[in-house]
């Protein structure tokens, strides 16, 4: 079984739950969003509206808690662990070891059993504040990029997003131990 947690980059939860979907055909999935997602009506969508895609999708109840996501590691062991979209707060959090939402504590509880976590980023100040964290989380065991770009160069010079489409190879090197070539793309 995978985890596949979604975060706040509310324009691109459409497009990971696309991803999630392919996902499901060849994996069993356990859901994971964070607070915000949970509890956040937006533009976009409704909250309750992700969360029950979610759990369609997965067949599961979605883990919404810092208390549900703990044991996700030595007590639920993942395959692997996919967060996408993740954004640039939750992205300095785990760079910072800071573990206060349930997506962080479940990266976190998940790395403790030395498996893979796959992050799909969504940012936009991944060129600015957020360059050191992409930086410490590429040199840290068992994590692992999808290859992402720059959405808007001019408009938004700062933000990277990822490349949605090339989360299964990524997921399938991270398997293999290997980060999927190349990281940043033109």
């Amino acid at each position: 079984m995978i985890g596949f947690a979604l975060c706040g980059s509310f324009c691109t939860i459409s497009k990971a739950l696309e991803e999630l979907y392919r996902l499901t055909r060849d994996f069993e999935v356990q859901g994971i969003v964070s607070e915000t997602v949970f509890a956040t009506d937006t533009r976009f969508s409704p909250a309750r509206d992700v969360v029950e895609r979610l759990k369609t999708l997965t067949g599961r109840e979605v883990i919404h808690s810092i208390v549900a996501a703990e044991p996700l590691g030595p007590k639920t062991p993942l395959e692997a662990l996919v967060i996408c979209p993740c954004t640039g707060n939750t992205l300095a959090k785990m760079a910072a070891g800071i573990t206060d939402t349930a997506v962080t504590m479940a990266a976190k509880a998940h790395l403790r059993s030395n498996r893979p976590l796959v992050i799909a980023l969504a940012s936009n100040d991944a060129l600015s504040a957020n360059l050191k964290n992409i930086g410490t989380l590429l040199c840290r065991k068992n994590v692992y990029f999808v290859p992402m770009t720059q959405d808007d160069p001019e408009g938004k010079p700062h933000s990277l997003v990822a490349d949605f489409a090339k989360l299964r190879p990524t997921l399938e090197a991270a398997l293999a131990g290997k980060q999927y070539q190349r990281i940043f793309q033109v």
